[in-house]
């Protein structure tokens, strides 16, 4: 594809996490723009059309893939939605960037994986803390200075006061009675949809800096209310971590990673993704006696990604972001982690596990 300057950009979804995050992500990108959006709730439409002022706007999928000037498809809606809407699109000739987790069960998203080799399409998934300008700057520290790794050590503890932040944070939310649901409520299998929705983001920082998880081993507990994965995980390059995913702890946002190296170190805190704010690293290096703390000053994460996403297609540049194979694997090390906690604790291969979470 020759170089230019914008990609234009579909958004299907006029929800929660497009008006959180992909709407504006879009309108302050420098390598995208908002060229159409997309939703079956026409009040919706109307309202983020007279907010976003889109080129056009749409009430039917369908006739929004149809649309010649749609190079790329944004898709924020339900994770049941994900695997069909993406095939849709590819189908259709557009490249995808696909919320987070891929699907729901490992078989669809392998299906979906099958169908980007065969279009030579993009499609990347919304595991946006890769675009975390201290998550990226702690990756490539492991990569180029760090030496091999002895072990790493990740933690995704949500708050029980995390609404308090984000509803003071995040813009005003316009629902609608005509937004289309999933059948059943996925939100009521609380342990599911906790490991679905925030394991994704741990599981995904674990593979980002550590490579490919071979296997897992996983506790879980319940009480009052709140959920907990204590895990050992087993990369291939023979590297051991440890996983605490918790739903939700008593005090403030707790996220963050360690990893010990041959030449250094590095130790992160994650912040609350709606504040923006870069995560707080501080890296070792053993060959000048130096710590180092990277300013991360652009932290919208949702931008940057569009951003990295817009450079692949448009330039051909590498892709920082997650890529199908990554939305595959991350599905199949949720499944082992809830498989092992299922079994006690006992070891599970990502290479042996199916189904859903």
């Amino acid at each position: 594809m020759a170089v230019q300057n914008k990609l234009k950009v579909g958004v299907l979804g006029c929800g929660v996490i497009s008006q959180a995050a992909h709407l504006e992500a879009c309108v302050r990108a420098n390598h995208a723009e908002l060229h159409a959006i997309c939703d079956v709730a026409r009040d919706l439409v109307e309202k983020m059309s007279g907010k976003y002022n889109p080129n056009r706007a749409y009430y039917d999928y369908d006739a929004m893939l149809a649309d010649p000037d749609v190079e790329a498809v944004v898709i924020g809606i339900a994770d049941q939605f994900h695997v069909p809407m993406a095939k849709k699109a590819l189908l259709a000739g557009k490249h995808v960037l696909v919320e987070k987790p891929l699907g729901v069960t490992i078989e669809e998203c392998e299906e979906l994986e099958d169908i980007v080799r065969s279009t030579n399409l993009i499609l990347q998934v919304g595991n946006m803390k890769r675009f975390d300008p201290g998550i990226a700057y702690a990756r490539n520290f492991i990569q180029q200075e760090m030496g091999e790794m002895l072990a790493l050590k990740a933690w995704y503890c949500d708050s029980t006061y995390r609404y308090v932040v984000t509803e003071n944070v995040m813009p005003v939310m316009v629902t609608s009675e005509a937004a289309k649901k999933p059948e059943g409520n996925p939100k009521q299998d609380k342990q599911r949809y906790y490991m679905m929705t925030h394991g994704s983001h741990l599981v995904d920082t674990a593979r980002f800096l550590g490579g490919e998880i071979e296997s897992v081993h996983a506790w879980h507990s319940e009480r009052f209310g709140a959920h907990n994965w204590l895990c050992t995980i087993e990369f291939a390059n023979g590297t051991v971590g440890q996983l605490d995913l918790t739903v939700a702890v008593r005090m403030d946002w707790h996220e963050g990673f360690q990893v010990y190296g041959e030449h250094g170190s590095v130790i992160a805190k994650t912040y609350n993704p709606w504040l923006f704010k870069a995560s707080e690293v501080e890296v070792f290096s053993a060959k000048d006696g130096l710590y180092r703390k990277p300013l991360g000053a652009d932290a919208h994460f949702y931008k940057l990604q569009l951003d990295g996403f817009a450079d692949t297609i448009l330039n051909g540049s590498p892709m920082m972001g997650a890529g199908v194979h990554d939305g595959v694997q991350n599905m199949r090390a949720m499944v082992a982690l809830a498989r092992s906690a299922e079994m006690g604790g006992g070891k599970v291969k990502l290479s042996d596990v199916s189904g859903a979470v």
